[in-house]
């Protein structure tokens, strides 16, 4: 039998998980942006002809459902850009108990799904203004709605984009989720 030595260094061990930890952690934070960074990261895309797909919500408790919405987004391009409601304007649109998290835990558990390329707020009551300023291959939204009635469906018309619908995972909902909590309180 082969006896091991041990590694005479142990603390490199350490030092390089912690290295790669931390590598990652800046990693994940890179990939949130505000809308005036976004000059500085699409040109690159554009110029490697990626397909960009953009799709956006509130992403308030992440479920199955999300998970499942956003995987199949990012396999429809190249890149996924997520528009992300900032806390002000999700509680325009859900009323004031919410958000349940703020916008920087939505965004940084956003970041962290590898098919998730970029995470952008936007403040508005729709992502309009942010999809002029991506001009996206793709814009993707959950089947409930009617391609025509998408927030940038004119804008994806006039370059000659492409607008999806995903089914959603039956039974998964953000409100369901807080029901569930309420109920049990």
């Amino acid at each position: 039998m082969v006896k091991l030595a041990a590694f005479p260094f142990p603390f490199l061990i350490f030092d390089l998980s912690k290295k790669l930890t931390m590598k990652k952690y800046s990693d994940m934070l890179a990939k949130i942006a505000t809308v005036y960074q976004l000059p500085g990261i699409l040109p690159a895309w554009q110029r490697e002809n990626k397909k960009i797909v953009f799709t956006n919500g509130c992403f308030d408790l992440i479920h199955r459902g999300h998970v499942d919405y956003l995987s199949k987004a990012a396999s429809l391009g190249d890149v996924l850009v997520v528009g992300l409601n900032t806390d002000a304007s999700v509680q325009r649109l859900k009323g004031m108990t919410r958000p349940i998290q703020d916008e920087q835990s939505r965004a940084m558990i956003m970041a962290s799904f590898f098919f998730v390329d970029l995470v952008v707020f936007f403040d508005d009551d729709t992502p309009y203004e942010l999809i002029k300023r991506i001009q996206p291959d793709i814009l993707v939204k959950g089947s409930d709605y009617h391609p025509e009635d998408i927030v940038g469906y004119d804008i994806l018309m006039a370059k000659h984009g492409h607008i999806k619908t995903i089914s959603f995972v039956e039974g998964f909902s953000t409100s369901n989720i807080i029901n569930k909590i309420k109920m049990e309180d």
